[in-house]
Parts: C-alpha cells; structure tokens; sequence
C-alpha cells in the first residue's frame, strides 16, 4: 500500500510532472473579469496557456459562462473527470468542498499561493488525489515556458 503522504506535491520534479499529465482544469472559486481577481486572471492564464479551464464559481448565480466556458455549480456536475481542480476559496472554506472532490475523484488538486489546509490536503491525499498547496498555478506555468 502506498503511503498517502506521496499525494503531497511539494518538488519542483513533481510539480512539472502534475503540469505536464494536465488537460483539464476546474477552478473552484473562480471569480467573473470584472473583479480583476486572482481568482479570475489566473484561470485565464491557465486557458491562454493551453489548458480547458471548467468555471466552478461560488458566487455569482446568475452567471451561466465565464472564459467561455458552462458554469457547474459543483466539482462532481461537471460529470467527467478533470485533471486538476484550482482552488480559489480561504483555507477554513475548503472543507466544505472536500467530499464533493473526492467524489469527483480529479487527478490533482492545486490550493492557490496563501491557502494551506493539511487537514483537506491530507483527506485528499488518503483518497488518493495528488495535493499541492500554497503556489500559484499561473507562476508555475509561466516558470515553465507556458
């Protein structure tokens, strides 16, 4: 059996690696381009940089596409499964998305630069979802040439 803490990406080798076996990614907390936001300019980075991005906003009802692309009010509606899912939502939010997550079993999940939450990173982790916490994904794709 495979030790849980190996779902913790933390290398730069297992970072590139994630990066490179990703395709698709939902943002969990994504923001409208209005607010000028992390939460809206990095998922928009993600998408110039080649990758399909799947909104996943918790605000903003009335919103049916941001980037283009079909809002899904939860991980698991989006019903196929993504490669990453971004987190855009404070540390002490994320437990409430977690078992959604789990469900819709993604192959990674990546908690944005300033969110850390070893209890979520590590029932993901046991579940088999690789984690990575406190690093932006639009810094990573940039520092890898995408």
């Amino acid at each position: 059996m495979t030790d849980w803490r190996t779902h913790l990406l933390e290398t730069e080798a297992a970072i590139t690696a994630l990066l490179d076996r990703t395709r698709t990614v939902a943002v969990l907390g994504i923001k409208t381009p209005e607010t000028g936001a992390p939460a809206h300019y990095v998922p928009a980075y993600t998408q110039r940089a080649g990758m399909r991005v799947i909104p996943v906003p918790v605000y903003y009802p009335e919103v049916t596409e941001i980037l283009g692309e079909p809002v899904f009010r939860t991980i698991s509606a989006i019903g196929e499964r993504v490669d990453l899912v971004n987190v855009f939502r404070r540390a002490h939010r994320i437990p409430q998305h977690v078992d959604d997550i789990i469900a819709a079993a993604p192959g990674a999940v990546w908690f944005q630069l300033g969110i850390r939450n070893d209890e979520a990173a590590e029932r993901l982790a046991r579940a088999g979802i690789d984690v990575v916490q406190d690093r932006c994904l639009m810094v990573d794709l940039q520092e890898r040439g995408r």
